[in-house]
């Protein structure tokens, strides 16, 4: 099959089918891949029965079930965004914990977002491009490069700015040059580490592997780092109607993550890290079913040998359009 066709096609009519019919399709195919129980189930189920070990096996499995409903909502709502309207978008997005960004942006500086894979980040990206500031992100390169194109031109249309986690020169000094600007958004979504270049953190209890992008950024340019989380809501009446379906997401903007000043460099990097994991972790903990993570995350089950082998290429592109953006620094999608 040729995955890139695939996406191209769907982008190109997604949002022409009516959505109704989308969201009946991705209940389908959330459903029979729930049901089947692949790898990536298997995994997703692992990393849940981690954020909520109180669970049985059946809670956990319906958990699993609700996790796949949400996972491919994401995909079905990728493909028809950029046929929203601008009254759709707005009525389709919440906000909480606005005071926490708005002063930084209307002093004219750029905010370090640090995220979860959670809810729908490309929603949140289009509102905040339109509504608060303009958005600045790394995608990680796929493979086949038209696959990482279909990506690009996608986030491109619905107005952030794409910067590639390799091929396109130091990612890290373009990062910096853009936070030294503003204002402007840097968000990335960093609870997983993709290249060679992760901390260790506690997470639910347990060691997990993370993007040091977002705190390694904040500390080198004083940007402010800003945890956020972006989960599913029902919608009801008016906003159901304004917003032409039953979804919308909510943002949380948590408080400014800080760190001693008179900690090292690497020390104060690695408090902030664990400051926003913090953070995002709550808000995983409360709405598990919105946490995408069909791949490994926690240290006890990455393969030893796998691990040294991708730290010693230096990481790289990914044929998983499941797990394709990056900057670890973090990555969008």
């Amino acid at each position: 099959m040729d995955v890139a066709r695939g996406y191209h096609l769907a982008w190109r009519i997604g949002h022409r089918v009516p959505g109704s019919l989308v969201r009946g399709l991705t209940v389908v195919g959330a459903d029979v891949a729930w049901w089947r129980r692949g790898s990536g189930v298997r995994r997703l189920e692992a990393n849940l029965a981690r954020v909520r070990p109180e669970l049985d096996e059946r809670g956990l499995r319906r958990l699993s079930r609700a996790g796949m409903r949400s996972y491919m909502r994401y995909f079905g709502e990728a493909f028809t965004l950029r046929g929203l309207s601008a009254e759709q978008l707005a009525a389709r997005v919440r906000v909480e914990g606005m005071e926490n960004v708005a002063p930084h942006v209307e002093a004219g500086r750029q905010v370090v977002i640090a995220l979860g894979h959670t809810g729908n980040w490309d929603l949140a990206g289009a509102w905040a491009a339109a509504h608060v500031a303009p958005v600045t992100t790394v995608a990680e390169r796929l493979k086949p490069e038209e696959l990482f194109e279909e990506f690009v031109a996608f986030r491109e249309s619905i107005g952030l700015r794409i910067i590639p986690l390799t091929g396109a020169g130091d990612v890290f000094r373009q990062l910096v040059r853009v936070a030294r600007t503003g204002p402007g958004l840097l968000p990335l979504l960093a609870d997983r580490d993709l290249t060679s270049k992760g901390l260790e953190v506690d997470m639910f209890g347990h060691r997990a592997r993370v993007a040091a992008g977002p705190a390694a950024l904040a500390e080198a340019t004083g940007a402010p780092l800003v945890p956020a989380s972006v989960t599913y809501e029902r919608l009801r009446r008016e906003r159901r109607r304004a917003a032409g379906g039953p979804w919308g997401i909510v943002i949380r903007f948590g408080a400014r993550v800080e760190a001693p000043a008179d900690l090292p460099r690497p020390a104060r990097i690695a408090a902030m890290t664990q400051g926003w994991v913090d953070a995002v972790a709550e808000e995983i903990h409360a709405r598990p079913q919105d946490w995408h993570m069909l791949q490994r995350v926690f240290v006890d089950d990455l393969d030893p040998a796998r691990d040294a082998a991708r730290r010693a290429s230096g990481g790289g592109a990914t044929d998983d359009p499941a797990g394709d953006d990056a900057l670890d620094l973090g990555r969008t999608t």
